[in-house]
């Protein structure tokens, strides 16, 4: 709302400085800011509302060092998230964004999913929440809806990597793109040379017509990806400050590489994929880190209030949307490494404990406990020793993933 208002104020009334508000970089600069400051002062405020309504944790018996003190300790906290994220995008951002209106979407759909879980088991007493084929439905139908809008909407474009020149106007000293904005399900493909994949041509040797059908592909990878990705960071929150952290660092990788992609510029340079329009998300993402960054003061070590299911479907959710949008979902397993890991390891423990109970008629574990966070916990670590190695590697597989722009 804001960007109209100066963007009126700028090329209507001529007012010194307000131009620069037009610059993606200074947008988001005040999007991190403003997201940093209503997350924490307005944050402490949320949590003394969800006190008096008694909306408190309750904590199911694990039989870990320190669960019993947990309960009762305020849910429902990734409002703050959501609503530190949401303000500055509303104020600060082109609403009229294909990708921009996608985020928010996806903001509010997982976000009321994850409310309606927290619901239940707080106001209904019902510990288990949301049915999980009610879940399913609801991160398949943002799959179904995001794949659609981003295959069929004429504004979701790319360039692909090409020599076309850059017009420099030195009178208006001003940069003008020669490119040729196409429809395509391209997809970059880490650490490999020529690092291009074309969902449509998995169908090529079934027709002739194949770009046709290119949706029979890629609609079904976004909807998988996306349950994923919502499926794993709910399964990382599970020890105070390690899902937000974990997801602040993956989702600040996911912001240079938005940055560089929807940069003409910076995507020549580094020779990726040039996708119009999507420079804009960097204002979203900015926001996004600074309320999850805000949250933290709040759910550190020891936690003054947890973000339940609304705020770990909503982180998840938006960051398998970014991934897809920027093309890079195939990076996720090394920028959401954590969340991978957190997957796997709950995937194997029940696997095997199902195997070994079939063929030696006693069920037999590989992990103390899963997921992975509550193995270390059964093996003594402290959870504040255990979030800041965690935050750790999410910080190298976040570097990691950078590299991948040059090293291929």
């Amino acid at each position: 709302m804001l960007y109209y208002f100066f963007e009126y104020l700028d090329k209507t009334l001529n007012v010194p400085g307000t131009g620069v508000f037009q610059y993606i970089t200074f947008r988001s600069a005040l999007a991190i800011i403003m997201s940093l400051l209503l997350s924490t002062i307005y944050g402490k405020r949320v949590i003394g509302y969800l006190r008096k309504l008694q909306i408190g944790e309750t904590v199911r018996e694990l039989g870990l060092e320190g669960q019993t003190q947990k309960a009762g300790t305020p849910t429902m906290g990734g409002i703050i998230i959501i609503f530190s994220t949401l303000i500055p995008v509303l104020l600060l951002a082109k609403l009229n964004n294909i990708y921009i209106l996608l985020l928010i979407i996806s903001t509010i759909w997982m976000g009321l999913i994850g409310f309606l879980d927290d619901y239940i088991k707080v106001f209904k007493k019902d510990k288990e929440g949301l049915k999980g084929i009610f879940k399913v439905i609801g991160q398949v139908g943002l799959g179904l809806f995001v794949g659609s809008v981003l295959y069929f909407h004429p504004d979701v474009t790319i360039r692909e990597k090409t020599n076309e020149k850059i017009v420099v106007n030195q009178t208006e000293n001003t940069i003008t793109p020669i490119y040729k904005e196409e429809k395509s399900t391209a997809t970059t493909i880490p650490f490999v040379k020529n690092n291009e994949l074309e969902y449509a041509k998995i169908l090529a040797p079934f027709t002739d017509d194949y770009q046709k059908y290119a949706w029979l592909i890629f609609i079904p990878v976004v909807i998988f990806i996306i349950t994923a990705v919502s499926n794993g960071a709910n399964l990382t929150d599970g020890i105070d400050g390690l899902a937000a952290g974990t997801s602040a660092i993956s989702v600040t990788a996911l912001g240079v590489f938005t940055f560089v992609s929807g940069n003409i510029i910076f995507s020549k340079y580094l020779n990726i994929m040039f996708i119009p329009h999507s420079g804009e998300m960097t204002v979203f993402i900015s926001a996004f880190i600074g309320a999850l960054v805000g949250f933290l003061w709040y759910n550190s070590f020891p936690a003054a209030v947890f973000m339940g299911d609304t705020g770990s479907l909503t982180i998840g959710g938006v960051i398998a949307v970014i991934a897809i949008a920027i093309r890079k979902e195939m990076l996720i397993p090394v920028i959401c490494g954590i969340f991978l890991a957190e997957n796997l390891s709950v995937m194997i423990q029940v696997a095997y404990f199902k195997y070994t109970k079939k063929k030696y008629g006693e069920g037999r574990r590989i992990f103390l406990m899963s997921p992975l966070h509550h193995h270390y916990q059964k093996k003594g670590y402290h959870e504040s020793k255990i979030v800041t190695r965690f935050w750790i590697v999410g910080i190298l597989l976040a570097i990691v993933s950078i590299v991948t722009l040059k090293m291929r």
